[in-house]
């Protein structure tokens, strides 16, 4: 009976542990379905089949669909190409780079090229350049610059003497001739350049251009600090050049003495000074440590 009973118990032992291990394998099971589902479920985004510059109007075969998880879709990414299609970017894009509203100007704007990405408020002025002017051609689009002008003295202008001053700083670069994209860093040899500025600004580029000679100054991209300088004229430019006046010395005259109560007859004789001497400069003491001991040892 004892024998019977003992088996009894171990059967039904083993039928529990049967059954919960096949209710864990179906609950583990179904929460790896459910985990895989929702892991596999994706969404297109649109990126750039090629690199595309700022300026321009987006058509359909520019851009492509990529695939990427639906819970990692960025915000103001897009997924049809209809939806970007007509639209004019504001900035470069590169080759598999999403497109975003952020990157697009407003819907209003039709016409891609320069006007479409101007800032708000601000106008683009041509500046007619040369190898020195601009830099022996390296100013590229998007680089930052300052405007130099130089005046000749000029009695009519009020101008005594010849003048440079700067007169804008940290300019936009919006284009290099027709160039609206830096592809190279190449020096490019153009003859205008398109800067960004307010209508302030914009003015006095005009007027310098006319009553003098503008030169460009290419600026480091993070250095925005704007400098306020007095202008540069031939005095100032020369004033450390300028040779350091020298005291003038007096030689001392020595009075005739008189011999057999007559003055010795002579040209004067100049004292001789002699040389100041120069203080010894103090030695240097250095502290050696050894073994304990402390020593000084001067040079």
């Amino acid at each position: 009976m004892g024998k019977h009973r003992s088996l009894l118990i171990l059967g039904i032992a083993v039928a529990i542990a049967l059954i919960s291990s096949l209710l864990a394998y179906s609950w583990l099971k179904t929460k790896g379905n459910v985990k895989q589902g929702v892991a596999l479920e994706t969404q297109p985004l649109l990126v750039a089949a090629a690199h595309l510059t700022w300026g321009t109007v987006l058509a359909e075969e520019m851009v492509r669909p990529t695939t990427v998880l639906k819970t990692s879709f960025p915000g103001g990414g897009f997924s049809d190409p209809p939806m970007v299609t007509g639209r004019v970017l504001t900035s470069n894009v590169k080759a598999g780079e999403p497109i975003f509203e952020s990157m697009l100007a407003p819907t209003t704007v039709k016409a891609g090229g320069i006007a479409a990405v101007i800032t708000p408020t601000k106008r683009a002025i041509a500046v007619k350049v040369d190898k020195t002017i601009g830099v022996a051609g390296f100013i590229h689009p998007g680089n930052r610059v300052d405007v130099l002008v130089s005046f000749p003295a000029s009695g009519g202008k009020g101008l005594s003497e010849p003048v440079t001053k700067t007169i804008l700083g940290n300019m936009l670069v919006l284009t290099v001739g027709p160039e609206i994209d830096p592809k190279t860093k190449e020096p490019s040899n153009v003859d205008v350049i398109t800067l960004e500025g307010t209508p302030e600004e914009t003015e006095k580029i005009a007027l310098a251009s006319v009553e003098g000679k503008i030169q460009l100054v290419l600026r480091n991209f993070v250095d925005s600090n704007i400098a306020v300088t007095k202008g540069t004229t031939i005095p100032t430019l020369l004033a450390s050049y300028a040779p350091g006046k020298e005291a003038v010395r007096r030689p001392s005259v020595v009075k005739p003495r008189k011999q057999d109560g007559k003055r010795t007859a002579g040209a004067a004789e100049e004292k001789k000074t002699a040389p100041a001497a120069v203080p010894t400069p103090p030695p240097y003491i250095v502290e050696v440590i050894k073994g304990g001991k402390v020593t000084e040892v001067k040079f």
